[in-house]
């Protein structure tokens, strides 16, 4: 392909073009600043692309996502999430041998530090389990120095992959005034998460089949997805030479935020505020219609995608089989349903292609699966946990990685004569 070119002051410019697998053009402007002296200025990077990665395919216009050439449909349907993760990191689906070996490293390493547990003691009780989630996950570099060793790496990883289930449900647990349960050996990983989350010493608790299925299925879904603010910080941080614990700990702070890990609460939250106003679902639909209205349907519509949300598609199924077969009477959850059914039929949000998206169905799942509402970022944490890795390995091995650092447009004031404090003009 023919170089881009730049015409600026008296300097005319071009720039290589990189073409993606899929065909993405991008122009490669690393010389930009050097031959001109100018930079260009994208507030949020929103046209920028920071990095080549061979992980994950979007293509919002068609709704499109693949997990290393692997449409999300076919691994939400026929996957575990550990197949995912083994794919997400290491490049290719496993074969029975790996998968089995990776299975008994996620059993052997389940267990945290009895140490770990006095920082969950020091914390209140009202402690964000995101906060807690965070600073337990930066915590295990103390535990587990790392070093550049190819081998200490690749066990740091499978480390953090089966603490992080024992770490959110430890947070959650704390939370609740509950002792903590301890990982089962024989059971899987979404099975034991669950059992975790809701097992009390007194009794006997095993996790209904579908919400395993379900929330495997869930963890899938969440896994990766391009270069979104997390994933950019896990690289942003890694970049320095940050350890895996550390920078991962960075990404959960990330996704910690409202306006990124928090759309599923906020669909609850709004479910909630109909129906405190006495459910009346229709006036709240006309109000998102109304353009001077400020309301707006959470959970409807996505940033990327402008057609249907093709995770939305896979979890609509998984989320009337599981309100149907379990029989959960929630007045939000028939609300949920009937907003549903408006979208889907409604010229207004189909024309608009405000279709719901994965964040709507997935917090109306978990509050059916009984999991509170503050703990629907750190259920989002743990399915995006394989997908930051896979981005902080490729950054690592990446020839082009530098340390990131963005530049600025300075807009402040100009140089000042400095005057010593206490001898100014009154």
């Amino acid at each position: 392909m023919e170089p881009a070119r730049l015409s600026i002051s008296d300097h005319d410019v071009e720039f290589p073009v990189t073409v993606g697998s899929e065909n993405e053009v991008g122009f490669d402007i690393r010389k930009l600043r050097g031959t001109t002296g100018a930079i260009t200025v994208d507030p949020g990077f929103a046209n920028t692309g920071s990095c080549k990665s061979g992980i994950t395919f979007i293509d919002g216009e068609n709704g499109i996502l693949r997990y290393r050439g692997y449409a999300i449909e076919d691994l939400a349907n026929h996957s575990s999430f550990l197949d995912v993760a083994y794919l997400l990191i290491y490049g290719n689906l496993p074969t029975r041998v790996e998968l089995d070996d990776f299975h008994g490293e996620m059993t052997r390493h389940s267990l945290i530090h009895e140490d770990m547990k006095k920082f969950f003691e020091g914390y209140p009780p009202n402690a964000p389990p995101m906060s807690v989630l965070s600073t337990i996950v930066s915590s295990l570099s103390a535990f587990y120095p790392g070093t550049e060793n190819g081998e200490d790496i690749d066990l740091n990883i499978r480390r953090l992959l089966a603490k992080l289930n024992t770490i959110a449900a430890f947070a959650f647990k704390k939370s609740i005034g509950q002792p903590y349960i301890y990982p089962r050996n024989n059971l899987g990983y979404a099975e034991d998460f669950l059992h975790m989350m809701f097992a009390v010493p007194s009794e006997d608790y095993e996790p209904h089949p579908l919400l395993v299925k379900t929330l495997d299925m869930l963890l899938i879904l969440h896994a990766d997805h391009e270069q979104n603010c997390s994933t950019s910080t896990v690289r942003m941080v890694g970049s320095s030479g940050a350890d895996l614990f550390s920078s991962i700990s960075a990404g959960i702070s990330a996704l910690s935020g409202p306006l990124h890990g928090g759309a599923n609460t906020a669909v609850i939250e709004m479910l909630e505020m109909i129906r405190q106003d006495g459910g009346g679902f229709k006036k709240y639909v006309d109000k998102a219609k109304d353009k001077s209205d400020p309301f707006r349907l959470m959970g409807f519509g996505h940033r990327v995608y402008k057609n249907f949300d093709p995770r939305a598609r896979v979890i609509k199924q998984i989320a009337d089989e599981v309100l149907g077969e379990l029989g959960i009477d929630d007045p939000l959850l028939d609300l949920a349903k009937e907003l549903e059914n408006i979208a889907l039929e409604d010229e207004y949000f189909i024309s608009r292609g405000l279709y719901p998206n994965v964040d709507f169905y997935s917090g109306i799942l978990y509050r059916a699966m009984g999991i509170p509402t503050n703990m629907f970022t750190v259920m989002f944490a743990l399915g995006r946990l394989p997908g930051w890795i896979a981005q902080w390995l490729e950054m690592k091995t990446d020839s082009d990685t530098r340390i990131y650092r963005p530049r600025q447009i300075y807009t402040g004031n100009n140089h000042r004569e400095y005057v010593q404090i206490g001898r100014r003009c009154l």
